[in-house]
């Protein structure tokens, strides 16, 4: 079992930064890659960012490509999100995700059903 934590969430201007960090605990070294999603009201969740565990390979989508960086930090077991000059598109309850599953391609962790364990959602909300 691998428990997931999230935090950094908050209400901020268009133009801030926020750093989403999630901590990872229990059996992490089954953890292949982990990844952030995101959902905004009447929306499907979405894909945003992806590293993989090991090697370090990230993959982004247009919408964050430029403005956000994932990393992680393995002796802590803790996955961040930098999420810099956010716009009010940004907003949305963003998800920490972790998948079990060894994909030879970071881009093969773009599927919501690609992941095994999720966190419990952390609001972002940019007004403008």
């Amino acid at each position: 079992q691998v428990q997931l934590v999230e935090s950094g969430g908050g209400l901020v201007q268009a133009g801030d930064s926020l750093r989403l960090s999630c901590i990872a605990s229990g059996r992490t070294f089954s953890i292949a890659a982990m990844g952030w999603f995101r959902q905004a009201p009447g929306k499907e969740r979405e894909f945003v960012s992806a590293i993989k565990w090991s090697g370090g390979s990230t993959y982004y989508t247009a919408p964050g490509e430029g403005r956000f960086t994932i990393s992680r930090d393995i002796a802590k077991n803790t996955m961040y999100l930098q999420m810099n000059s956010l716009k009010p598109e940004d907003t949305a309850v963003y998800y920490c995700a972790a998948a079990l599953r060894s994909y030879y391609s970071i881009t093969s962790y773009s599927a919501a059903n690609d992941y095994d364990y999720w966190g419990q959602g952390t609001q972002v909300t940019v007004s403008s």
